[in-house]
């Protein structure tokens, strides 16, 4: 088992593959006990929600499988894991945009980590570094230029969004601007999934759902009965149609969270044989991003190849609580893998604190090869037209209006 330094990691990244594991995952509660897979909108008008299925072929046969965390959930995830990081006190370059002084309810601080679009999402677009727009500031300008034949700025800004890709999607030509992608991925999928087969009498179509079930109910302590009057309106809600205000209509008294909601039984949840994390780190895709010459280029995909493995080793620490009744271990820590251009394979020995370190060596070489990188995160504010929108959509969440119409269940 080879241990992964700094030379190890450049010469890799410039001659090799990928660097990739294939983790077996269980249960906490045990092998064979039920998890909660995300829920996505079923298709067709008030269909009920579902999980994502497909046949995967393993060892010969085709196997049902369902997606447990997907590759935009994970990415978010690992994000969330190097924030920890930084809150350890290890310097990530990001930017930050600060609420604390907007006055808004919950919200003091998006990070180029966490915000959807990462380095070119709306809600840095429309901060204030200084009092310039920042995307109309030098370093904006730098980022609106970047292209994958020069990454230096995005490398000095967030060199996070070169890892799990960035699209500048409202930039020049119509959302032709600056488009990385991703050279991670990381997904989560539950393997030997029991299914059941429902065939439509009337057209003969096939449905395939989970033989699982999630069942539902709520006793009212306070006895409200369904047959109870109850109108809601402008007001709020009251029992005649003046106490509830303008536009009131009558309502089920479970309409405004009161009275019992009636047991029910959902095809929901799943159990499989076992889960399984893919990590790859593609070191064919750093080779597409260069920085400006052989020294630089070097340099800088070893810093982003550290900052990958910062990211699993974070994640490896933190654990596998995705969501409710999600929350899953390790079967046996599995090795981490150098693929070879003919597909052979090394194994790799690497831990927290030896990914920490070789990520912070990575730091430095890229400084000695010319990079400007902060210790410090550049801080933007928000505009007011920006803190202005998230006000009233918070005062029009309290009121109960102004929802999405479709959600996701990702979470």
């Amino acid at each position: 088992m080879t241990r992964l330094d700094l030379s190890g990691l450049r010469a890799a990244v410039a001659s090799d593959t990928a660097l990739r594991r294939r983790q077996r995952l269980q249960p906490v509660g045990g092998k064979g006990d039920k998890i909660f897979p995300p829920t996505y909108p079923g298709e067709g008008r008030n269909a009920p929600p579902r999980h994502v299925y497909e046949r995967r072929r393993l060892q010969g046969k085709d196997v049902w499988c369902v997606l447990v965390d997907s590759v935009q959930s994970q990415a978010n995830r690992l994000e969330e894991c190097l924030l920890g990081a930084i809150a350890d006190g290890l310097m990530i370059p990001h930017v930050v945009v600060d609420f604390s002084d907007a006055g808004l309810e919950g919200i003091t601080r998006i990070t180029s980590l966490d915000a959807p679009h990462r380095i070119y999402d709306a809600i840095l677009r429309d901060s204030l570094l200084g009092d310039e727009p920042f995307m109309e500031s030098a370093v904006g300008r730098r980022l609106a230029k970047a292209r994958p034949e020069d990454a230096s700025a995005v490398l000095e800004i967030s060199p996070s969004a070169l890892v799990f890709g960035a699209w500048h999607s409202t930039g020049e030509g119509g959302g032709l601007g600056a488009k990385f992608a991703r050279c991670l991925t990381s997904e989560i999928v539950g393997i030997d999934v029991p299914m059941e087969e429902l065939v439509d009498s009337r057209t003969g179509e096939v449905e395939f759902r989970t033989a699982g079930r999630r069942t539902g109910s709520r006793i009212d302590p306070l006895g409200v009965l369904r047959k109870v009057e109850v109108f809601k309106g402008e007001s709020g809600w009251g029992t005649t149609e003046a106490a509830a205000g303008k536009k009131a209509k009558k309502v089920r008294p479970s309409e405004i969270n009161h009275g019992n909601i009636a047991p029910s039984v959902q095809p929901l949840g799943v159990t499989c044989e076992y889960l399984e994390h893919t990590f790859v780190l593609s070191f064919a895709a750093l080779r597409r991003l260069r920085f400006g010459g052989d020294e630089r280029d070097a340099a800088a995909r070893s810093l982003l190849g550290a900052l990958g493995l910062l990211a699993l080793v974070e994640q490896d620490a933190r654990g596998y609580a995705l969501r409710s009744r999600c929350d899953l271990v390790c079967e046996d820590r599995a090795p981490l893998e150098l693929v070879h251009p003919d597909g052979s394979t090394e194994t790799i020995s690497i831990e927290r604190s030896t990914v920490r370190a070789l990520y912070q060596e990575a730091v430095e070489a890229a400084r000695s090869a010319g990079f400007s990188l902060s210790s410090e995160p550049l801080r933007l504010t928000p505009q007011p037209k920006l803190v202005e929108i998230v006000r009233k959509s918070q005062e029009l969440a309290l009121q109960g209006a102004g929802g999405e119409e479709n959600g996701s269940g990702e979470e």
